[in-house]
């Protein structure tokens, strides 16, 4: 496959015929998604839309290597976990994939890289090993060239000097942030920012009580003195992140692509506008599986946006009794 085909998609059909070309590429380099395909009935052959497409259920991820049969990994990403629970493990046969994806969705969603002084607040990914948001945001600091650019721990007294100062003096500023991590700087300090993108990634990760999207973003929005929050859907498994510049309406680079199943039967869909479970495409996946049945729940509107609802109330997906592969 060539994977400059992938960034260089433009329309929906180019989408809709490269997205059946990688496919057909994975079912016949996959031996465990081949597998999981013939036992519903879905082959190569046999496929000829997007809606046919069998999707991965994501705990396979948990269990098993999910990778083409040519794919030497050079890095492991791995989710988050409690003790004695599975973590999901994504094995990355090429990184400079990655890197290519999720530089080119940023310069997409906001410009140049180097307009920005990025900030990190991210100490639940910090401290563990394995994280694929700290490994991109490490290398948009590195990309940003800004000599404040960085990471922040504990430290939330400079991070609160610095946040000012920056905005103060006019320079465009994206802080990302872990959503407790967030809250605890403004319970800390009021601010009044004029030139700074607050993003938050998700996650009290047990450290606060979880809040709806609304709640948390107008705790937020007037902690920050914002008018909107901005939000990064992504995940282990994937190599492609969604963006939402508010409201929490995400949309997808041209590369990718979702699907909302019925929480009922999950080899077919809901209309748009109606819940249902969150079916991804990420053709960025390109040696590992491109087709992934989440655990979210989410709604789909006309234009290809997306907010995500929540998740799932139990472990299985619905409906799916293949986890014997």
């Amino acid at each position: 496959m060539n994977v400059n085909s992938i960034f260089s998609i433009r329309t929906k059909n180019e989408f809709r015929v490269l997205a059946l070309e990688v496919f057909d590429y994975q079912y016949k380099n996959n031996s465990l998604y081949r597998s999981f395909c013939d036992q519903l009935g879905r082959t190569s052959n046999s496929v000829v839309s997007l809606e046919e497409i069998p999707f991965l259920p994501i705990e396979f991820f948990k269990s098993k290597k999910i990778v083409t049969e040519d794919a030497k990994h050079q890095i492991v990403f791995s989710s988050s976990g409690t003790t004695g629970n599975n973590t999901s493990k994504h094995f990355v046969k090429d990184v400079e994939v990655y890197k290519r994806s999720y530089r080119t969705c940023f310069e997409n969603f906001y410009g140049p890289i180097a307009d920005y002084c990025i900030l990190g607040l991210l100490p639940s990914y910090l401290e563990r090993e394995g994280s694929s948001l700290i490994y991109m945001m490490d290398d948009l600091i590195e990309q940003s060239g800004h000599v404040e650019s960085g990471f922040y721990l504990d430290e939330m007294d400079a991070l609160i000097t610095t946040l000012m100062r920056l905005d103060a003096s006019g320079k465009k500023v994206l802080l990302v942030g872990v959503s407790f991590a967030l809250l605890d700087l403004i319970e800390k300090t009021k601010f009044h920012l004029k030139h700074t993108i607050i993003m938050e990634t998700g996650g009290m990760k047990g450290r606060r009580k979880e809040l709806i999207r609304n709640e948390l973003h107008q705790q937020l929005k007037q902690g920050f003195g914002v008018g909107k929050i901005h939000s990064e859907y992504g995940m282990t498994e994937l190599l492609s992140q969604a963006y939402s510049k508010g409201n929490g309406i995400f949309e997808c680079p041209p590369w990718m692509k979702i699907l909302i199943r019925d929480t009922e039967d999950p080899l077919s869909y809901t209309p748009t506008g109606k819940t249902g479970g969150m079916n991804i495409i990420d053709l960025a996946n390109i040696n590992s599986c491109s087709f992934i049945a989440t655990q979210d729940l989410g709604k789909m509107y006309e234009d290809g946006s997306f907010e995500v609802l929540g998740r799932f109330d139990h472990s299985d997906v619905r409906g799916c009794n293949l986890m014997v592969l």
